[in-house]
């Protein structure tokens, strides 16, 4: 740790990663993510997360190196990564290297599994909603090898024996692919193909056939509420000289969000039938096709020089409704909202890690941007510095500073809690997302596998979007930049990482103090405010234990500042009128996000028992979510109490205490 340039950053161990608790049996890399110093948890349960004091979409989370635009599963509270199919997980919070860019916070660098080439293996589990199977082997041994991996919940099938049959069909699922084949040309080419293909659909289907006054009536009601990713990487890759490596990558993204009301009638006279329907859909998403070349050259033991460029071809969706109508022979087909746009983003780096003596080391580094899209064309260039000072042997001061440009940005109404975001781009009216942040450290080897590293930063953020108030999103006939404020951000805070990386007991401690605000000339009378996700405190303790050969023990205990919320701080009452015959109130807001919700804190147990069998290996984990059962708060809302019997402010809790069971197998 105290040895590399690189610093705000962390790495995930991804089989200790599985032996902590997890969340109804379901192993999530990226509530494992929210455990780090500088990244803050979204609402209870979900696995978003925000880096310091960035929002979800300044977060670059790249799966084999293309971007994904969404990642969950049942609407936030999983994610779309499967375990048993990914290899390496790395996250970058501050002084990022020149080749990357497109977003300001973090990067979240996933890589799968390449596959075995020497032989078969497999992994699979079951949990209390999903199961899951991995299979990875020779196809020509030691040569081509390939992956598989599955994932599908049952939450559907658990849940319709107990729906009343009189309320329809319906369900919730979600189910996800990874595949990778890697094939070895020669000693010096090598070429992978990897694709990642994931759904879910929320569905309710509802069918009825009755007779009155002489006539038959037959209807459907059809709605869905459906999303998904689809990626695929084809890389080649090769070593021209012992010095000179080369990666040329093709990439392919595509997120769709898809929502459906459908609804059909039949009416049948004794001489003749009237069909009639009406369907109401609203689409968007985001679709990437792209192609980059990297190299790197190591001419000498004091430099590492990288360089590449990339071309991206952005085609958004940002909002369409459609409207579908057939009464009785009259028929009207139409669609409006957002058009869609086509963007060009073209991007070039260059960086030298370059040691100078034996005590410094530093990594310069130029991202330079193109963006071009409706004929306007923003330039960009940002530099990247990083340094690193040996102290002595087992220590080190870091710093860094670096500029981010972002071309994208996301509409989120966080009030619906449905995977709504609306990816949009840059335009001649909203411009890229510009920061900066500068950061400074201190690394220590304490040895016995114990880390020790403290950090400080202060970034401050432009051009961010935010819905006007009052705006809707879906079923609007303006343009989104018709509804949206631009502003400001800026964070800074602290951050502590104690870990430990070997013996029996390893795990690590964790805390964080920050402060993150917006503003926006629109909102709040244009003054400053803190951010939703702006928490003062935040601490998490991790552990794993080996107890003895067969049982392993997990252990998760957090803590952090309530969310910031937007309440009133008086109510008027409204005389009645002509126009508002009947008495009622109104209430009065202040500011935004003027109050805090109640401290964030749980522990999360978990027990692992591991056999070895003549076939292979299994092992059951037992867990406990929330192991002392603190109610912590979703949402808050003034209303009527019938515990006190008073009219006054409630908050409302998501998940008590949850046990877990899940069932794994290797061969």
């Amino acid at each position: 740790i105290q040895e590399r340039v690189q610093m705000s950053s962390v790495s995930l161990d991804v089989k200790k990663v599985k032996d902590l608790p997890v969340f109804l049996g379901e192993t999530d890399i990226l509530k494992a993510i929210q455990l780090l110093p500088g990244v803050q948890s979204g609402t209870e349960g979900t696995s978003g997360f925000y880096v310091r004091g960035g929002g979800p979409d300044q977060n670059l989370i790249l799966i084999d190196g293309v971007p994904v635009y969404n990642v969950s599963h049942l609407f936030g509270f999983f994610s779309v990564f499967n375990a048993d199919a990914i290899n390496h997980v790395q996250l970058i919070k501050g002084g990022f290297p020149a080749e990357y860019g497109g977003r300001l916070s973090s990067v979240l660098d996933i890589r799968m599994k390449e596959g075995n080439n020497q032989e078969w293996h497999g992994i699979g589990s079951v949990g209390n909603i999903s199961a899951k199977l991995t299979i990875e082997g020779p196809i020509v041994k030691g040569k081509t090898s390939m992956l598989l991996s599955a994932r599908r919940t049952y939450l559907d099938a658990l849940i319709r024996p107990f729906m009343p049959t009189e309320l329809g069909v319906g369900g919730y699922y979600f189910q996800d692919i990874n595949a990778k084949i890697n094939h070895k040309i020669n000693d010096r080419n090598q070429i992978y193909l990897s694709y990642y293909g994931g759904d879910d659909l929320a569905y309710m289907r509802y069918q009825e056939d009755y007779e009155f006054d002489g006539v038959q009536y037959n209807t459907l009601s059809d709605n869905h509420l459906g999303w998904g990713n689809q990626i695929a990487t084809l890389r080649w890759n090769s070593i021209i000289t012992p010095k000179l490596f080369s990666n040329v990558t093709a990439t392919y993204s595509r997120y769709d969000f898809n929502t459906k009301l459908g609804l059909e009638e039949t009416r049948t006279y004794v001489d003749t039938s009237i069909f009639s329907s009406m369907n109401i859909s609203y689409l968007s998403g985001i679709e990437d096709v792209g192609a980059k070349w990297d190299l790197e050259y190591h001419p000498n033991s004091q430099h590492e020089i990288k360089i590449g460029i990339n071309a991206t071809n952005h085609r958004f969706t940002p909002g369409v409704n459609s409207w579908t109508f057939d009464m009785e022979g009259i028929q009207l087909d139409t669609a409006f909202g957002s058009y869609v746009q086509d963007a060009m983003d073209i991007s070039a780096y260059v960086q030298d890690d370059w040691k100078i003596g034996d005590k410094l080391r530093v990594n310069l580094g130029l991202h330079f941007n193109r963006f071009s899209v409706s004929g306007k064309d923003y330039l960009s260039f940002q530099p990247r510095l990083s340094g690193r000072y040996l102290i002595n042997e087992n220590s080190s001061l870091k710093a860094s500073y670096v500029q981010m440009n972002q071309n994208l940005h996301l509409l989120a109404n966080q009030g619906l809690g449905l995977p709504t975001d609306l990816w949009v781009p840059a335009t001649d009216v909203i411009k890229p997302q510009v920061a900066e942040q500068v950061a400074i450290g201190y690394a220590h080897n304490l040895g016995k596998g114990w880390e020790l590293s403290l950090e400080g930063y202060y970034k401050t953020m432009d051009n961010l979007i935010e819905y006007k108030d009052g705006v809707s999103f879906m079923l609007d006939v303006g343009d989104w930049q018709d509804k949206v404020t631009t502003g400001r951000g800026w964070s800074y805070g602290a951050e502590f990482l104690l870990e430990k990386k070997q013996g029996r007991t390893t795990g690590w401690l964790g805390y964080t103090w920050a402060k993150a605000m917006r503003q926006f000339e629109d909102l709040n009378y244009g003054d400053p405010y803190p951010y939703t996700f702006d928490r003062r405190h935040d601490v998490s303790f991790v552990m794993n234990h080996k107890i003895s050969d067969d049982w392993k023990f997990g252990f998760v205990w957090v803590y952090g500042t309530g969310r910031a919320v937007t309440l009133p701080t008086h109510q008027y009452l409204v005389e009645p009128s002509l126009s508002n015959w009947w008495a009622s109130t109104t209430n009065y807001i202040g500011s935004r996000n003027n109050f805090r919700e109640p401290a964030y804190h749980r522990a999360d147990v978990a027990f692992t028992r591991t056999k070895k069998r003549d076939w292979g290996e299994e092992s059951w984990q037992f867990g406990v979510y929330n192991a002392y059962n603190r109610i912590n708060i979703f949402y808050m809302d003034f209303g009527y109490s019938w515990n006190t019997d008073e009219y006054g402010l409630i908050g409302y809790g998501l998940f008590p205490i949850i046990p877990s069971v899940s069932y794994q197998f290797k061969f």
